[in-house]
This record gives structure tokens, C-alpha cells and sequence, in this order.
């Protein structure tokens, strides 16, 4: 355990000495929902709330900011591989299982901050347009973001384990287009119906955003909660095994 810890205190110094990490991390799901709040305000409001509004925005952001923390475990992961630091620790007596719990960790713990911020934001922009959000539903919407983080951080750990430290922020940027685009957090897929739906339900990042919104509005009718949350984390579950199976691998592989 205290390997782990060890291990897991570099990486995360290791984001936090990196400015990209907070414009990207931080900084960008800000900037976006004060954008889309603008855009918001500019919405006749006889048509009612659309995804802009801030009880659906702060929630579709926090996911939206969760693919940044997959970029950075799969960069981590990948530059970690191509110089000689990994070898250097695979003669020390940690496991596999150690080293990916150390990129695991830190990287949850900096999504939990980055939601907690989003959604703090959020409520500051709620109260500003008069908008309240409720505290209990962004308390749960937080846990609820929880196991969506820890499957975009799977996603992250299996680019870093199989491609390069050049192919990998290129494939995790392909990701985070289809998680933004097909996620629903732009727009509301369950309006548009027919092939599209069809497609974002066969996708989990669609339901990362329903469960976190449902969470935050505090709705547990129908099937816009429980299910979508069982969803993602099962997603989750099979990702981060198989991102640890991979690193395992490619660990022994390496040791010959």
C-alpha cells in the first residue's frame, strides 16, 4: 500500500506541475459553462429548459471535464512507457497491481476535485440566474460522477498500455469528441429519436450524462437513474480490469 501511495503522489505532482493540466482539467469545463450559460439566456424561455440550462449543464460539464482526465492518464501512461522509468520500477518489488492502482488513484482523486469545482461553479451561476440548484442533488450527483471518471480513466490506462506517447492523446481526442457529441451534453439525444438515439444508447458516455443529470435533479422515476448508473458502472468495471490486464501484460512482456 504504501508503494501505491508513493507511486500514486509523483503522478499526481506530476499533473499538477503540468499547466496544461488545469486549463484542460479545470479551466475549459469553466469556460464552457459560462459560454453555454450565455447561450442559455438567449433562449426564448417559453420553450422551456434545453440542455444549456444549469441544472443540465453543470452535470453534462463535470462528464464533459472527465475526458480531459482520461487524456492525461493515457499521456501519463504512455510517456511513462517509452522512457526507461517504468523499467526502472518493474525491478523494484512493485506489482502490476500496484503500479496501476498509482495511476488510478491520483487520477480519481483529481476527478473528484474537478467535479466538485464544476458543480460549485455551477451553483454560483445557478444563484445568479435565479436558478437554484439543489445542495442534496449535487452532493449525489458527485458520487454519481464517480464511476464515470473511473471509466474514462480505464479508457485512459488501456490507450497509454497499447500506443505510443504520439498516438495516444490523438486517440483519447477522438474520444472526447464522440463523449461530448454522442454523450448528449450539447444537445438532448432523446429529442432527436431515431438512428442517432439509437446509436448514443450503444455508447456509455450517453449514460454518464442521463444518470449525473438525474442525480443533480434528484429523479429516480422511470429508468433515467438506476439503470443508466448500473450502466456505467459495469462500463467501468470491464474497462479498468481489462486496462489492468493489458498493463499486467505488457508488463511481463517487457520483463521477457
Amino acid at each position: 500500500m504504501n508503494r501505491t501511495l508513493a507511486f500514486s503522489s509523483r503522478n499526481i505532482k506530476e499533473l499538477i506541475r503540468d499547466p496544461l493540466g488545469y486549463i484542460f482539467c479545470i479551466g475549459l469545463p469553466l469556460i464552457m459553462l459560462v459560454i453555454m450559460t450565455v447561450i442559455d439566456s438567449s433562449i426564448p424561455k417559453e420553450n422551456g429548459p434545453t440542455v444549456f440550462h444549469i441544472e443540465n449543464l453543470a452535470p453534462g460539464v463535470a462528464v464533459f471535464g472527465q475526458t480531459f482526465v482520461m487524456l492525461f492518464t493515457s499521456i501519463t501512461v504512455a510517456t511513462d512507457r517509452s522512457g526507461a522509468f517504468l523499467m526502472r520500477l518493474y525491478a523494484t518489488p512493485m506489482t502490476a497491481a500496484d503500479l496501476t492502482a498509482g495511476y488510478i488513484l491520483p487520477m480519481l482523486t483529481v476527478a473528484l476535485v474537478q467535479n466538485f469545482i464544476t458543480l460549485a461553479a455551477g451553483f454560483i451561476i445557478s444563484l445568479i440566474v435565479g436558478s437554484a440548484l439543489n445542495v442534496g442533488g449535487m452532493l449525489l450527483c458527485l458520487l454519481t460522477l464517480m464511476p464515470s471518471a473511473l471509466m474514462f480513466i480505464g479508457f485512459g490506462l488501456i490507450f497509454g498500455v497499447l500506443l505510443s506517447e504520439k498516438s495516444a492523446p490523438g486517440v483519447s481526442s477522438l474520444i472526447i469528441s464522440l463523449g461530448s457529441f454522442l454523450g448528449g451534453i450539447w444537445y438532448d439525444p432523446d429529442s432527436t429519436g431515431g438512428v442517432m438515439l439509437t446509436i448514443c444508447k450503444c455508447l456509455p458516455f450517453y449514460y454518464c450524462t442521463k444518470s449525473s443529470r438525474a442525480a443533480l435533479a434528484s429523479d429516480f422515476t422511470g429508468e433515467g437513474f438506476f439503470l443508466p448508473l448500473l450502466i456505467v458502472i459495469i462500463c467501468a468495471g470491464i474497462l479498468t480490469a481489462l486496462g489492468c490486464f493489458l498493463f499486467s501484460k505488457r508488463m511481463r512482456a517487457d520483463l521477457g
